[in-house]
């Protein structure tokens, strides 16, 4: 049987909005080349990918300019890496033939919002009050929403359905910062 190049990716969580990092953990056959290696990737939004050459075992951090959503400004400040699917492909020669593909659900935006609202919450290490404890257990559910999209688009291949889970969660979190708004404000 021939070898083979295994190839795998790895998309850490961060909690940094302008930045995603990507790393290669893939195991490559020591009796074959590693030659031509593409990394390719469509923003959210986007159809046409951003080719970037890369060297095997890369750990690369991504930005707006690297994705080529920011032209200007780059040396002072990159916009934050919209949340929504990034279509990642990594290659090697023949790139056509070698290769693996990702849906990557970014959730960096949406989270932040998340943990920013259980921030607000006044609680401590006891039994909250009722109107506290709502809104706990409605934050805990907008979570699941949350997860249940990433799930959808990584785990199910099912985008659509995922993308509407996250529309659904960020409504729901409009909904409580309106809320808050309306009474702090």
């Amino acid at each position: 049987m021939a070898s083979k190049h295994q190839l795998s990716l790895e998309l850490p969580e961060s909690n940094n909005i302008r930045v995603m990092r990507i790393a290669d953990i893939s195991s490559y056959a020591s009796d074959l080349p590693v030659d031509c290696a593409t990394l390719s990737i469509v923003s959210p939004g986007f159809n046409k990918p951003r080719d970037i050459e890369v060297l095997k075992g890369f750990n690369l951090p991504l930005n707006a300019c690297t994705l080529g959503l920011q032209s200007t400004g780059c040396q002072q400040n990159t916009h934050p890496l919209p949340d929504g699917i990034y279509t990642i492909r990594y290659s090697v020669s023949p790139n056509d033939k070698s290769f693996v593909e990702y849906q990557h659900l970014r959730i960096t935006q949406t989270n932040n919002r998340y943990y920013n609202l259980l921030c607000e919450l006044e609680m401590g290490a006891c039994e909250p009050d009722a109107d506290i404890k709502d809104r706990l257990e409605e934050l805990m559910l907008i979570k699941g929403f949350i997860d249940a999209a990433k799930a959808k688009v990584e785990y199910c291949h099912e985008p659509e359905k995922g993308m509407e889970l996250l529309a659904y969660a960020k409504k729901r979190l409009d909904r409580i910062t309106n809320q808050l708004c309306s009474n702090n404000c």
